[in-house]
């Protein structure tokens, strides 16, 4: 039976403030009554079960079915690529890369979204701090709301401004680190990775191995997105120890190949890091992207298909290859290729980092760290234990690069948006070929201003700080 770690936020602050953006404070379950801070505060038991409520919000029914928790903004990055392809659905204007004007829901969702994440993670910081707990307790308390806080902020970076290569002088987010009342200016890229670097190194330094459940963030999840940060950043050094650190440095003990049929649906899984559970009282049904819209075989959307181009990539023999023409359609229809590997249930997990994207990471680390063989050896590790045919490359160079990268896409396809996040970060474009039912007018450019998305006009409005010519040449 799974077993999944959940516990109900009963506490909340009285007076609760989204930032930088005149919303309501929202969560799930609301507050019948409001109590203190020093309730909350007062004890472990209080501050964990208010982390509790911050993970469920991850997790949560948000606006919409293409807006609904951090698995949307995953799978919305998923579908801008070229080897995924989405129905005329929900997320079909992602699949199209025109969702990004400031009064779409994509743009409000994300924006309003990441900041009611922060507006969390600044409370249990703040309130913490000045709470009378342990120093020990104080330390693993505040690095989880540390963590997920840059976290969030990651978020908001990648997906309202070029990637950090491009100018990291270039406007950003406003960054908030307490509650307030009123909004603040726009800041620069380079200040936001500041404070994700400055909180990811701490929370790293101050969490245990030890968690709740595995829907919450220990050491290992800090390192993990960590090593998400230092590839964006281009830091190789930092991003080979973080993503080790991570996965524990031996693949051998934390790959599971058999698993990777099994419905990508329990957090239990040996190659889960992160995930975020669902159970049947607390379930977000048919919010559940990319199960939701991946599986065909039960009663969802069915939304989602696979570029014929991409499904070459794989060997007959591959454990990931379980695409199938499930609608017995020509290989030229856009319905040519479904794929088993997600199972949905209103009870289906959804996983945030695995074991082998922090493999995949170590080795392109080691790649541009000048350790090529390194490189190759982790790469085999992953290649062998998903196909028990599989024959090593000779790659080397940039086809050694170019060999992980593609075995990042085959790895976590329809996950965290991995064919969009490695395009972005490399300042690569995307170009829609295959089996495609919308073509060309969706390719992206290298650095094309369709990978990020213009300022919320709510927050035009409502800020005093900003004002419409912050979407000026957006």
């Amino acid at each position: 039976m799974k077993k999944t770690f959940i516990k109900l936020s009963i506490v909340f602050f009285s007076t609760m403030f989204v930032v930088s953006c005149g919303k309501d404070y929202l969560n799930d379950p609301a507050p019948t009554d409001a109590v203190t801070s020093d309730v909350i505060f007062g004890s472990r038991t209080g501050a964990e079960a208010f982390i509790s409520g911050m993970m469920r919000l991850l997790r949560s029914q948000y606006t919409d079915n293409d807006s609904a928790g951090l698995n949307s903004i995953y799978y919305a990055r998923s579908v801008k690529g070229n080897d995924i392809i989405q129905r005329a659905t929900w997320f079909l204007y992602d699949y199209a890369n025109d969702n990004r004007e400031p009064t779409y829901r994509r743009t409000n969702f994300t924006w309003k979204f990441c900041y009611d994440v922060i507006n969390q993670t600044n409370t249990l910081i703040n309130g913490v701090a000045a709470s009378e707990l342990s120093d020990i307790d104080k330390k693993e308390l505040i690095g989880q709301g540390k963590a997920l806080r840059a976290l969030f902020y990651f978020q908001l970076a990648m997906e309202f401004q070029h990637t950090y290569s491009y100018d990291p002088t270039l406007p950003a987010p406003p960054i908030y680190t307490e509650l307030s009342l009123e909004g603040k200016p726009m800041t620069t890229l380079q200040e936001m990775y500041d404070l994700i670097l400055s909180d990811l190194t701490t929370a790293v330094a101050d969490l245990p191995e030890t968690r709740l459940g595995k829907s919450y963030i220990n050491k290992a999840v800090a390192n993990g997105i960590l090593a998400r940060v230092y590839q964006v950043l281009g830091n190789w050094s930092g991003a080979e120890t973080a993503a080790r650190a991570a996965y524990g440095g031996n693949p051998s003990s934390v790959l599971d190949a058999a698993s990777y049929q099994n419905g990508f649906n329990d957090l239990g899984n040996v190659e889960w890091i992160w995930g975020s559970p669902q159970s049947t009282d607390q379930s977000n049904y048919y919010w559940g992207a990319p199960h939701s819209h991946a599986d065909h075989y039960v009663l969802s959307y069915q939304g989602t298909f696979f570029n014929n181009d991409f499904v070459a990539l794989f060997s007959p023999t591959d454990v990931r290859n379980m695409f199938e023409n499930g609608y017995g359609v020509p290989e030229n229809d856009y319905r040519h290729n479904i794929t088993t590997k997600f199972a949905f249930t209103f009870d289906a997990d959804h996983p945030i980092i695995r074991t082998a994207e922090m493999i995949l990471v170590e080795a392109e680390a080691k790649y541009y760290n000048g350790d090529p063989q390194g490189a190759h050896d982790l790469l085999w590790a992953l290649q062998s234990n998903r196909d028990m045919n599989a024959v090593k490359s000779t790659n080397t160079g940039a086809d050694l690069l170019e060999e992980i990268l593609v075995e990042r896409r085959k790895e976590l396809y329809a996950e965290i948006g991995v064919e969009w996040f490695d395009a972005k970060r490399y300042r690569r474009g995307i170009t829609r070929t295959g089996n495609h039912r919308v073509g060309s007018a969706a390719n992206l450019l290298p650095d094309d201003k369709k990978f990020f998305l213009k300022i919320p006009q709510d927050e035009i409005d409502s800020n005093d700080f900003i004002d419409e010519s912050v979407n000026a040449n957006r």
